[in-house]
């Protein structure tokens, strides 16, 4: 019993840390609450985000607010067509010392931080993307025959321009598939966009403040790991990732418009992001509503329509939402 209200009382201590960061995070990037939470819940997950959204929207900023709020340090790299694979990674050098030995030296490249901004990584070609795949999934990377680790924690927060825009390589389906969550971000509404406009044009502008240390964040991320999740919501999450494969068994707005759906790895996300949710909301568990709400964060990267769906307009978005609900409901009425 002792265990279980010691672990209650850490859980209430992150989730109002958690407040805090989300407060000084808002007090740079203004009117964005929803944007700010799945950032905030991609680091408390130990994940990876790809932010998408047109350019000026502030992803930048967000970036380097949660890397001074975080306690991480942090590189960006400006993804662009000529950007090479040893830009990112490093190269091995040949020096010569004063007495004429020669020796190869490793200068390490900006991906050697905790937090990596990839700035429009869709600018860069598929070869310089693939650089970070493995650095995504096993926090190293293999130079010159050397496995050499990254910072701990490492965390990708990549930005990615809509593909419709000229000059862009879409991401192949597996590295999308490491990224934890998908982040789309609106353009703000008027009031939002006049409060921006008051905030960053003045003298002086919010300064954001640290609330973790990377020490801090290990732990958070191992404490998250300890939320207990309901075995409704358990099969919730395995019902809903599975009824968005188009099989036999899946629903028809799936079959008709999905060509290809989300992995196991999707389902292990959502395991992690619903505790996030809950934290955020000050609650101990996940519910229902926390798989419906991040559904399609979570789901919308790892799946693709079909042809005819993208000839009709539909939205993967949508179809995610219509098939969250059915699954939630049939759950929560069982």
């Amino acid at each position: 019993m002792a265990d279980l209200a010691d672990l209650v009382a850490q859980i209430e201590s992150l989730g109002a840390k958690l407040q805090d960061a989300r407060s000084s995070i808002a007090a740079r990037f203004i009117g964005q609450p929803r944007v700010v939470d799945l950032t905030l819940t991609s680091l408390i997950c130990g994940g990876h985000a790809v932010l998408i959204g047109l350019p000026g929207l502030g992803k930048t900023r967000l970036v380097d607010t949660l890397s001074t709020v975080m306690g991480l340090n942090g590189n960006r790299i400006q993804f662009t067509p000529d950007l090479m694979p040893a830009d990112i990674l490093g190269s091995e050098v040949l020096e010569t010392a004063e007495g004429g030995a020669r020796n190869f030296r490793f200068i390490e490249g900006p991906i050697f931080c905790q937090l990596l901004m990839a700035d429009e990584i869709n600018r860069a070609s598929p070869r310089t993307q693939s650089a970070l795949l493995q650095a995504m999934q096993e926090k190293e990377v293999t130079i010159a025959g050397e496995h050499r680790p990254l910072g701990e924690p490492f965390h990708v927060l990549a930005t990615q321009n809509p593909i419709e825009q000229e000059g862009t390589y879409p991401l192949p389906e597996a590295q999308l598939d490491r990224f934890l969550v998908q982040i789309d971000v609106p353009y703000p509404d008027r009031q939002t966009e006049r409060d921006i406009l008051i905030a960053t044009t003045g003298v002086a502008e919010a300064e954001a403040t640290p609330v973790f240390t990377a020490q801090e964040l290990l732990e958070a991320q191992a404490l998250l790991r300890r939320m207990p999740v309901g075995d409704n919501i358990v099969e919730m999450i395995l019902d809903l990732v599975r009824a968005c494969r188009p099989d036999e068994d899946a629903p028809d707005i799936i079959r008709q418009n999905v060509s290809w759906g989300p992995g196991p790895r999707a389902a292990q996300a959502l395991m992690l992001t619903v505790r996030a949710q809950a934290l955020l909301d000050g609650r101990l568990a996940p519910s229902a509503e926390d798989v419906r709400a991040m559904a399609v964060p979570v789901l919308e990267h790892r799946m693709a329509l079909s042809f005819a769906a993208r000839a009709r307009g539909e939205s993967i978005a949508d179809i995610i939402n219509t098939v969250a609900t059915q699954v939630t409901e049939v759950a929560t009425a069982a």
